[in-house]
């Protein structure tokens, strides 16, 4: 059994929406959590925002744990990691919600928010995925990374194989946040 606040507790739901800023506004929507319930992604403008596409069978797995620890270390500063399990890239994802969770927090720790299982690519993708797409381009694999500001706006992608411990998406998140 999962604990409470297991993927992402009580401190990191979004605050209440704020007003769309321009055009490029990609946080807004809803979105359902892993844990479950349903979330106004425009609660989390105001923050930083490193968006994920997950998979719990990946060679790039191992990035839960990069995702943490920067998670954890800069969640103080309005770092917010939001994970979006997806099995567009070879079926690597679990199905079921809890062996998702389970998984993410018996072998990573995972504490920040993870949201359920969703295309992210094709005409299926989710609303926020076409959107970070249209602004940053296509999700090459899973673990792609989307960079957010305060704003809601896209400020760059990562790719796959971009570990989140790398120079620099560590220099991208640093300036975002100051």
């Amino acid at each position: 059994m999962l604990a409470l606040g297991a993927c992402g507790g009580e401190e990191d739901r979004p605050a209440a929406p704020a007003a769309a800023t321009s055009p490029s506004q990609v946080l807004s929507g809803k979105a359902e959590r892993l844990t479950g319930g349903t979330v106004d992604l425009a609660g989390y403008r105001g923050r930083v925002v490193l968006v994920v596409n997950t998979a719990s069978n990946c060679g790039n797995t191992p990035q839960f744990e990069q995702l943490e620890a920067l998670y954890d270390k800069k969640r103080s500063k309005g770092l917010v990691v939001l994970g979006f399990p997806s099995g567009d890239f070879g079926e690597q994802e679990l199905t079921d919600p809890k062996d998702i969770a389970s998984f993410c927090e018996k072998n990573y720790g995972v504490s920040f928010p993870m949201f359920a299982k969703t295309h992210v690519t094709g005409d299926d993708a989710h609303p926020l995925f076409k959107r970070l797409i249209g602004e940053a381009g296509e999700v090459d694999w899973n673990f792609g990374k989307y960079l957010v500001d305060r704003k809601g706006r896209v400020v760059t992608r990562f790719g796959a194989y971009t570990e989140p411990t790398d120079d620099e998406v560590v220099t991208a998140i640093d300036r975002a946040l100051s």
